[in-house]
C-alpha cells in the first residue's frame, strides 16, 4: 500500500512543520501492516524528529526534500530529555567522548525489522541551527553530541538507498546494533567545515554492506564504532564497503576511536579516496581489538588541513593504538592487509602502538607512495590523538613511521617523493621498538 504524506495534510511549502501530518502517514502504514510513505517531489517539507517503523519503505520522490526544523526544541523524543545541552568545556576536537546517545535526533527508529529509506530525494538536517563558534576553517557544535540526521537502533533487515543526505550536524547515519544493512548508491553532502558530521557510523553492526555511494563531511566519512552504550548488540563484524568515492577533514575510512568491542571481518576495496586530512585509519583507544580487516584497489589523494582542528596530518594510512584514559584497558591491532594502494600524501604511514605488542601482523602488498607537497604546512608531524599523552611527534618527514610493532611486511612496495618533498626527509624509514618488521 502507497501513503502519500499529502493526503493526511502535509502542506510541502518550505515554511510549515508537517511533522503531524508525515508521522500520521506512518502510522497509518504501519497500522495497515506495512507499505510505503511518499513524499512527492516538487516540495519542501520541513518537519520536527519522526519515528519510523518496521514494514516501512520511506520514499523521497525526485525533487522532494525533507528539511529540519529551524527550532531546537523540535528535535526531542522527550520533555525528560535535557532540553537545554550546555556548551562542552573544550572543543570536540580536544576531547569528544561519546557513550552513543544523543540528546536530540531527527530520524528515530528503535528496534524494527524491515525498514527502507529510499528514492532520488533529499533529506535536509538544517546545521546552521546547531552552529556554536564559527571559525574561517571550522564550524563546533553549539553543543556535544547535536542530533544525527538518521538514527537507527535495533533494526534488522535495513536498506538505504539512492538518497541524499545533507547538512547533517553531527553523525549523519549512525546505525547502532544494525543487522543485515544494505546501503547502496547514496550520497552524502555535508560541510567540510563542520565538526563531527561524520557519514556513515556503523555501531556495533553485524552484515554490513556499503557501496556505490559518494560521501563528502568534515570528521570521518565511514567509520565503525563500538560505543560503551551498545554493548548488548555484540561486535562490529562481517562488513565490507565498495565503489566510494570520499572526501573529509578527518578520516576517510576509519575504525574507532570508540573501540569497547571487537572489529573483525571487514573488507574495503575498490574506492577513490581524495583530498583528505587522513585516508585510512584504525585508530583504537578502548577495550576491544581490530583484526581480520583487508583494504584492496584504493587510490588515495592526502592533503594536510587545519591540524589542531581536525584529527590526522595527512597520513594515507594510520594504525595507532594508545589508551583513552590512564590506567585503561586497551586492546590489539593485528592481521591487517594492505593490497594495490596508490597514495599521493603530504606524510607518511604511521604505525604507532603506546606499548610493546599492541600491533602485529600487518602487510602491506603493492603499495606504491608518492610524497607530494599541495599546502605550505608544516609537514613531517604525526597526529597521535585521543591519547593521554603527547599530541603530536616531533618533527621528521619519513615514508613510514613506526614505534612497538612487530611481524609489519611490505612486499613489492614503492616509495617516492616530489623534490620539495624529497629535500625534507632525513630519515626515510623511521622505526624505533619494532621488531621483525621487512621493506
Amino acid at each position: 500500500m502507497e501513503f502519500n504524506v499529502l493526503d493526511f495534510g502535509a502542506i510541502g511549502d518550505g515554511i510549515t512543520n508537517d511533522a503531524a501530518a508525515i508521522q500520521a502517514a506512518i502510522n497509518a502504514c504501519s497500522e495497515a501492516g506495512g507499505g510505503r510513505v511518499v513524499l512527492p517531489g516538487g516540495k519542501v517539507f520541513r518537519s520536527s524528529v519522526l519515528t519510523l517503523c518496521s514494514n516501512l519503505e520511506f520514499h523521497l520522490e525526485m525533487g522532494a526534500t525533507l528539511k529540519g526544523s529551524d527550532h531546537l526544541s523540535d528535535y526531542l523524543m522527550s520533555a525528560q530529555i535535557m532540553s537545554n545541552p550546555h556548551k562542552a568545556d573544550v572543543p570536540s576536537y580536544e576531547n569528544c567522548e561519546y557513550n552513543g546517545r544523543p540528546t536530540h535526533y531527527f530520524l528515530y527508529a528503535k528496534d524494527c525489522e524491515n525498514l527502507a529509506i529510499t528514492g532520488l530525494g533529499k533529506i535536509d538536517g538544517n546545521e546552521s541551527i546547531f552552529y556554536g563558534e564559527v571559525k574561517h576553517c571550522h564550524i563546533e557544535g553549539a553543543f556535544y553530541p547535536s542530533a544525527p540526521l538518521l538514527y537507527l537502533e535495533n533494526v534488522n533487515h535495513l536498506t538505504i538507498e539512492q538518497v541524499t543526505l545533507t547538512n547533517s550536524a553531527f553523525w549523519t547515519v549512525h546505525m547502532i546494533g544494525c543487522k543485515d544493512v544494505l546501503i547502496d548508491g547514496i550520497r552524502i553532502l555535508n560541510n567540510l567545515k563542520m565538526a563531527n558530521c561524520d557519514g556513515i557510523d556503523p555501531d556495533h553492526c553485524q552484515n554490513v554492506r556499503i557501496s556505490n555511494c559518494h560521501i563528502t563531511c568534515a570528521d570521518d566519512c565511514i567509520v565503525f564504532k563500538n560505543t560503551a552504550q551498545a554493548m548488548q548488540y555484540g561486535p562490529c563484524e562481517n562488513i565490507t564497503i565498495s565503489n566510494c568515492t570520499l572526501t573529509s577533514t578527518s578520516a576517510a575510512i576509519k575504525i574507532g576511536s570508540e573501540s569497547e568491542d571487537i572489529f573483525r571481518n571487514i573488507i574495503v576495496e575498490n574506492c577513490v579516496i581524495s583530498h583528505t586530512n587522513r585516508a585510512i585509519s584504525l585508530q583504537l583507544r578502548d577495550k576491544g581489538s581490530i583484526e581480520n580487516v583487508a583494504f584492496h584497489n584504493i587510490a588515495i589523494g592526502t592533503r594536510l588541513f587545519r591540524r589542531e582542528m581536525f584529527w590526522g596530518a595527512a597520513e594515507p594510512i594510520a594504525i595507532t593504538v594508545f589508551k583513552r584514559k590512564e590506567n585503561a584497558e586497551v586492546g590489539t591491532i593485528h592481521n591487517i592487509l594492505f593490497s594495490n594502494i596508490f597514495c599521493k600524501s603530504e606524510n607518511g604511514i604511521l604505525i604507532y602502538g603506546e606499548s610493546e605488542g599492541a600491533i602485529s601482523d600487518i602487510n602491506f602488498e603493492n603499495v606504491n607512495l608518492k610524497l607530494c607537497q599541495h599546502t605550505d604546512k608544516e609537514k613531517g608531524v604525526y597526529d597521535l590523538r585521543p591519547n593521554t599523552g603527547a599530541s603530536f611527534t616531533e618533527k621528521g618527514l619519513c615514508y613510514v613511521y613506526a614505534r612497538n610493532a612487530s611481524h609489519i611486511n611490505f612486499h613489492n612496495c614503492n616509495f617516492h617523493a616530489d623534490d620539495a618533498m624529497k629535500q625534507e626527509i632525513e630519515n626515510p624509514f623511521n622505526c624505533s621498538y619494532c621488531s621483525d618488521i621487512h621493506f
